[in-house]
């Protein structure tokens, strides 16, 4: 199962309690912390969290720093808890924007993971899925012919994903807001989409399996008609 998740809020969060953004995008980093313990426990296999997109960058130049120290701190002390439960770190999205320090701590990270079983845990950085189509499209360009997998394994070297990802079961999005934001546009084709008004901080482990008992409840068809899916399921 994968599972994606927009993590909006943290800003907000911060605001009405009257405290800096960068003291609610800390409180969001614990919040990490639990739903990844949370959906290794539940059995998901990949988990892809938006931690900073391309669009972030029009952001105030503290709070973008406040976010980069935050992601360096996260992977810095989070990455031997990962080996201990046999999460692989895998960092997605564009690469040349970010600092050699960031880079280093990134690339450490993912090596020391890369035989971890479990669960992978994505993290977007510097994302965005129009850009990652664009440039596998221009990849692609010279071909002579292009499939669909073939596609699939040009957009997982320009994300700098360790392999493809499957395509997303259940894409959640915290804060209110009901849109994708340029995220995982390809992968999100057929995903549930699941939208709670609690700010990322607020979002905790019972609000996260209220997503999954929810998400069991929907009747996945893929385009089809249910009698033509119980007919190709029984084939199967």
């Amino acid at each position: 199962m994968h599972i994606a998740i927009i993590m909006d809020g943290n800003g907000r969060w911060a605001s009405r309690r009257h405290l800096p953004r960068s003291a609610g995008h800390r409180a969001g980093a614990k919040t990490v912390d639990t739903i990844v313990e949370a959906a290794v426990r539940n059995g998901v296999t990949t988990l892809t969290l938006y931690a900073f997109s391309a669009a972030n960058w029009g952001r105030p130049h503290g709070e973008v720093s406040a976010l980069f120290t935050l992601l360096r701190h996260y992977l810095t002390t989070q990455t031997r808890r990962c080996l201990e439960q046999s999460i692989r770190i895998n960092v997605i999205g564009r690469r040349d924007r970010l600092s050699p320090e960031l880079l280093e701590v990134i690339e450490r990270s993912e090596q020391a993971t890369a035989d971890c079983t479990r669960m992978r845990l994505r993290i977007a950085v510097d994302y965005s899925a129009q850009h990652s189509m664009m440039e596998t499209c221009r990849r692609l360009r010279a071909a002579g012919s292009i499939d669909q997998n073939l596609f699939i394994e040009t957009l997982a070297e320009v994300d700098h994903s360790a392999i493809p990802a499957p395509e997303v079961d259940l894409l959640i999005r915290t804060g209110g807001e009901k849109r994708l934001s340029d995220f995982l546009l390809w992968e999100c084709a057929y995903a549930e989409l699941h939208f709670v008004d609690c700010l990322w901080p607020d979002f905790d482990e019972k609000a996260f399996s209220q997503a999954l008992e929810e998400f069991s409840r929907r009747d996945r068809r893929f385009g089809q008609v249910a009698e033509a899916k119980a007919a190709a399921s029984g084939r199967g």
